[in-house]
């Protein structure tokens, strides 16, 4: 199938930052169970710290790559620290997924994501039916009456300047899809919104050769009128910032 471009403009957003404090720096030494990694730190110290990514983190995981990882002060922690960045090639990639959403709702409060602005109410973790949820709701638009609902993909896969998603098969991913076509048959806006966690990447597409059903069914979403919104972040040690949008092929 020969790709086609879902949206081409390149509009830069408000400027916008979340904080992250990322003060531990060093090298990983391995990613294992999903949730764990050893690194050593810069100091030569060994850490397990948490890994907040259910992916594969494909090309995100190479054994010596430099990282950054928060601490926390909560006492009720197994792993004080996690893993926050690994460094790809001359950019942070951001590899904490909750940081993608906490990011999205920092946006979409502030109206600073094209083509989602000017709703005074952001509501998070919404259900929809079905005992499904989507990240976000948001309404009380001036004029446009229609509830938007929204769902958040952090992406972190990259071939050259191309970002992709998924980077490992998402039978949850694929759910969504549906839940949002429903959505909009039912009268909403329904928006896929993928945060791109690197500034190395000027496009997004699906990994039909990693998930080709969720392909299929993002492109069965889009025809159907789901919304889809990439925007780029650009990450350091003391924060995340809204970098621009991208244009989507699908």
């Amino acid at each position: 199938m020969d790709a086609r471009t879902h949206r081409s403009t390149n509009r830069r957003p408000r400027a916008l930052a979340l904080p992250v404090r990322s003060e531990i720096s060093g090298r990983l030494v391995r990613r294992y169970k999903r949730f764990f990694a050893d690194i050593e730190t810069d100091s030569g110290e060994k850490l397990t710290v948490h890994c907040a990514n259910p992916g594969s983190m494909r090309g995100c995981a190479v054994e010596g790559s430099r990282v950054r990882c928060s601490t926390s002060d909560n006492p009720k922690r197994k792993l004080r620290h996690t893993l926050e960045m690994v460094r790809v090639g001359r950019a942070w990639v951001g590899v904490h997924t909750t940081r993608a959403n906490q990011f999205a709702a920092l946006a979409l409060e502030n109206g600073a994501v094209p083509g989602l602005e000017g709703y005074a109410e952001v509501k998070r973790e919404v259900g929809v039916g079905g005992g499904s949820r989507l990240d976000f709701a948001l309404s009380e638009h001036s004029k446009d009456p229609r509830t938007a609902y929204v769902e958040v993909k952090s992406v972190t896969l990259a071939e050259g300047k191309l970002a992709r998603f998924p980077d490992s098969v998402t039978e949850r991913g694929r759910r969504h899809m549906d839940t949002l076509a429903r959505l909009h048959k039912e009268g909403n806006r329904a928006v896929l919104l993928y945060v791109v966690q690197r500034a190395d990447c000027e496009e997004v597409e699906p990994a039909d050769d990693i998930d080709p059903q969720y392909g299929i069914a993002l492109r069965r979403a889009v025809k159907s009128g789901v919304e889809v919104i990439a925007v780029r972040a650009r990450l350091t040690a003391r924060a995340i910032s809204l970098d621009k949008t991208l244009p989507v092929r699908l």
